[in-house]
């Protein structure tokens, strides 16, 4: 299992001096990632940044990260552009990049702006933006989300991003994860990154013994103030 902080873009996590200092102290601390929420917050209250200029300035200042979003909805983006934002940022990172993707969640972040929240519609674009990015782009592309089509696209592509969190607590047992990564058949090269809440000196064996490849630590406002968690990612990933 490999393991990396993933950061809201929103609230006090929307200042990109904030993500470097995290992952500066990620990778001091023997994290192997570097993961960040997508949403436009502003339409709903908090400011929010953008992922991209954000993962950015990490990889301008911080070197061996795997680097990417968890993630990101690409209904309510143009592929094309995302396609090379993402060859620019594996340039930059000098290493790997992931395109987490999903249908978005957030109908405000759609509706505010004129765009169908229509779900069909939604899957018909992510299909054909997936389709557009890997033309252009060919590093990993994990999907978001639980449902049974979600699981179906994600067979299809690289690796799986559950959607197993609410603010306080995690929402998807180790004993569900295994159900869910036997229904989508994983390759050998199949990756499945966690989205989890761990103590320091905690242990997360179970989940990987489950199917997880990846442990995603998230941290946002709700979790609690900046200076304990950015000690959480201090001491270091979980045990296994």
């Amino acid at each position: 299992m490999q393991f990396a902080v993933c950061t809201t873009n929103f609230g006090s996590w929307s200042d990109p001096h904030l993500a470097v200092r995290t992952a500066t102290a990620a990778m001091q601390s023997g994290w192997d990632g570097y993961f960040v929420w997508d949403h436009l917050a502003f339409v709903w209250g908090p400011p929010s940044a953008d992922p991209w200029i954000t993962l950015a300035a990490v990889a301008s200042a911080v070197d061996g990260l795997t680097l990417g979003t968890a993630v990101t909805p690409l209904p309510r983006r143009r592929p094309q552009v995302v396609a090379e934002q993402l060859a620019t940022l594996e340039r930059l990172n000098g290493g790997r990049v992931v395109l987490g993707a999903g249908l978005g969640g957030n109908e405000q972040e759609f509706t505010q702006f004129g765009e169908d929240f229509d779900p069909r519609k939604r899957a018909q674009l992510l299909d054909r933006g997936l389709e557009l990015v890997r033309q252009l782009w060919e590093g990993p592309i994990w999907i978001g989300g639980n449902s049974g089509p979600a699981l179906r696209r994600a067979a299809r592509w690289d690796g799986w991003i559950p959607n197993s969190l609410e603010p306080h607590a995690m929402t998807m047992s180790a004993d569900e994860l295994a159900a869910k990564v036997e229904t989508i058949g994983r390759g050998e090269a199949f990756e499945v990154a966690f989205n989890g809440y761990s103590d320091t000196g905690g242990n997360v064996r179970t989940y990987a013994d489950a199917g997880a490849t990846w442990w995603l630590e998230n941290l946002h406002d709700l979790r609690g103030d900046v200076d304990a968690l950015i000690a959480r990612v201090d001491a270091g990933p979980p045990s296994v």
